[in-house]
């Protein structure tokens, strides 16, 4: 088994970050992404919300894998999030549900208000700080990396993973930043937002028929950046999270 562990500071509020994380897909940095649905969402006596989404992902082998090793080159991922806006923070777990001889990254994500900090404000023309302190959150990721398969290449199987994910937790990162970005904008623009998202789906300029698969193993894939291809029905997953059902 292999572990990973790391944390990072964003300076927007936990409230903003927390709505760039669950609309991550599509972007640019995750191309793996074939499909994300929501597959039950619901709301506890506590007031937290409870979401489980099905995420289709797509890889390659490295070359010295086995011919043979997986059947195909895709994994579902299953992710269960919660959200509690009275603790303000976001708990998302993610798992590989196929594949898991060879390997199993189990994922868990931590989205935490952190309130250090101040904020500059512009007074007549002049930046001055303020006593007030500023939100921010802190990301904390953390990993572990199994494999079953034995035949004495378990150890280069994990290392392999844990390699892999490593590589692409700053894409990831990456991904929800340009999120951040759009919202940022949308505040002083409200339609630039969903125009993005619009392009994005009338294009198919991400995970097309004609796109490359990503070169991470599939087994690992649903723990890593994701990318994603748009969607064709209305039923999907950006409807189900803008309130279009």
């Amino acid at each position: 088994m292999k572990f990973f562990s790391q944390s990072f500071l964003y300076d927007d509020p936990w409230s903003i970050v927390s709505l760039a994380f669950f609309l991550r897909y599509p972007n640019p940095y995750a191309a793996h992404v074939i499909s994300c649905d929501v597959i039950d969402r619901h709301q506890t006596e506590s007031g937290s919300l409870l979401t489980t989404r099905l995420i289709l992902k797509r890889g390659a082998l490295p070359r010295w894998a086995p011919q043979g090793i997986i059947s195909r080159a895709e994994s579902w991922v299953i992710e269960e999030s919660e959200v509690d806006p009275f603790g303000k923070f976001v708990r998302c777990r993610t798992k590989n549900l196929d594949h898991v001889k060879v390997m199993q990254v189990e994922e868990t994500q931590l989205f935490e208000q952190n309130g250090d900090g101040y904020v500059s404000l512009i007074l007549h023309r002049r930046v001055a700080l303020t006593a007030v302190p500023s939100s921010r959150t802190v990301q904390t990721t953390e990993a572990y990396i199994t494999s079953k398969f034995g035949w004495g290449m378990t150890k280069r199987i994990e290392s392999h993973g844990l390699a892999r994910f490593k590589a692409h937790v700053q894409r990831s990162r990456q991904g929800v930043s340009l999120i951040l970005d759009l919202i940022r904008q949308a505040r002083l623009q409200p339609m630039a937002l969903g125009s993005y998202i619009t392009h994005l789906h009338s294009e198919r300029s991400f995970a097309s028929s004609d796109t490359p698969a990503s070169s991470h193993s599939p087994d690992n894939a649903g723990h890593t950046p994701e990318e994603y291809s748009s969607p064709t029905t209305e039923n999907t997953w950006l409807g189900k999270i803008w309130g279009s059902r």
